[in-house]
């Protein structure tokens, strides 16, 4: 039986979207590894399943590109109420989010982010605003849970750093059991920031909705950033701010390609 989808993208962080509310859909690593394929499958980043809603309208799962399931992704966050074509409310692993419509995509509200050393996780205590640590010309980086495990590095110039041959190296490293996605930002003034990520199980993306949190929430903390900045990723601009309680605020677009079945 076919299998329908949307393809679906975050300033170029793109997802296959199935839509599982009225049917359920069994997914497994190989088989989300065969859709994201790029050249004999869909191809993606991630792969996302909308559910039915119990306490909310919907739930959402997130696999990378690997096979790996994950708990958070922004990008995709957004693009659940432009898919539905209304605000909602989203049951995830990593809570419940709340994602508006605005402009040509959406605010989501990624809830309060996390710096003890075992919720990021670390396999040991270390101060999480400056890791006693680096690799090659990236050391000191702040770590940080937004849903996702988060390390950040603020660098002179993000897009000198060869992110492509040292991110696989961090993401593995024995320091994060659970892997971890890496950042370079550049502050350019106390409301702007440029940004690159090499997500864990995807590699390097256009733009990360969590890592843009990430960073945000890292600037925050260690003062260099105010309450409200935009950030400039590969595949276009965020628009970041904090909430009351310290959550953090994402907005930006998402768009929807286009609609496809697939035997896989």
């Amino acid at each position: 039986m076919a299998l329908r989808f949307h393809k679906m993208h975050g300033l170029g962080n793109d997802f296959v979207v199935i839509d599982a509310r009225e049917a359920a859909v069994a997914l497994d690593a190989g088989r989300v590894r065969a859709l994201a394929d790029r050249r004999i499958g869909v191809g993606c980043d991630q792969l996302i399943l909308i559910g039915p809603g119990r306490d909310t309208d919907v739930t959402m799962r997130i696999w990378n590109a690997d096979g790996s399931e994950v708990s958070a992704c922004g990008n995709a966050t957004r693009c659940v109420p432009v898919l539905l074509g209304r605000d909602c409310t989203i049951e995830t692993a990593a809570g419940i989010l709340t994602a508006t419509l605005a402009g040509d995509g959406a605010t989501v509200d990624m809830g309060v982010p996390r710096f003890d050393w075992d919720a990021i996780p670390l396999a040991y205590a270390v101060d999480t605003m400056r890791l006693p640590t680096g690799w090659g010309p990236l050391d000191g980086p702040a770590a940080v849970n937004v849903g996702n495990p988060h390390l950040v590095f603020f660098t002179e110039d993000a897009y000198a750093i060869d992110l492509a041959a040292i991110g696989p190296e961090i993401e593995t490293d024995p320091l994060f059991p659970e892997r971890i996605n890496v950042n370079v930002a550049t502050i350019v003034a106390r409301d702007h920031v440029t940004m690159r990520t090499w997500e864990r199980g995807a590699g390097l993306t256009r733009a990360c909705g969590t890592g843009a949190c990430a960073t945000f929430a890292a600037g925050r903390r260690l003062g260099r950033l105010d309450p409200a900045v935009r950030l400039d990723l590969p595949g276009g601009t965020l628009s970041l701010a904090e909430g009351a309680g310290g959550r953090l605020l994402m907005s930006g677009p998402a768009t929807h390609v286009f609609t496809g079945e697939t035997g896989l």
